[in-house]
């Protein structure tokens, strides 16, 4: 069976954190490392930047390149808005595609981060990073429930 996953994908969640602590998490090396697939990704926060995600050895072993994920800054408002492009380097046929993260602070001590990845032209990326893959890692909502879990916590759901 053949699941079709949105061409765009949309995920909020409460994180008791400041804006400021999503925003590390999501962009410094030394925070990426700590969740999801461990690894550190590189980021040049300036427009037309470029943003690495490296491989982990699972990833590598499954076939991923040393590089995961690469793109390109587009817009940058720490710690309120990141947009840039996603290419999954593992589906070098697929479109580049739009990944943006906001982040609002809601007050008490919570704030909301939302992810919406435009998926246009890479359906096999887009099954993936929806979690329609089995094996695949879990994709956005596993990960998004990693930054949770340690930004509120101190520590990974693989702890």
């Amino acid at each position: 069976m053949t699941i079709a996953a949105p061409s765009t994908q949309l995920y909020r969640i409460l994180i008791k954190a400041t804006p400021q602590a999503i925003w590390d998490a999501i962009t410094d090396p030394d925070w990426t490392k700590k969740y999801g697939y461990r690894t550190a990704a590189e980021y040049d926060l300036r427009p037309g930047g470029v943003f690495r995600q490296p491989s982990n050895a699972f990833m590598k072993s499954m076939g991923v390149p040393d590089i995961a994920v690469e793109g390109e800054i587009i817009e940058s408002n720490r710690p309120h808005k990141l947009v840039q492009t996603w290419r999954a380097c593992w589906a070098p046929d697929e479109a580049v595609t739009r990944l943006t993260y906001e982040i609002a602070d809601r007050g008490d001590g919570l704030a909301e981060l939302t992810v919406i990845h435009e998926l246009e032209g890479a359906p096999n990326v887009a099954a993936m990073v929806g979690g329609f893959v089995e094996g695949a890692g879990g994709g956005w909502w596993w990960l998004l429930s990693d930054i949770k879990t340690l930004l509120e916590t101190g520590h990974s759901l693989r702890n």
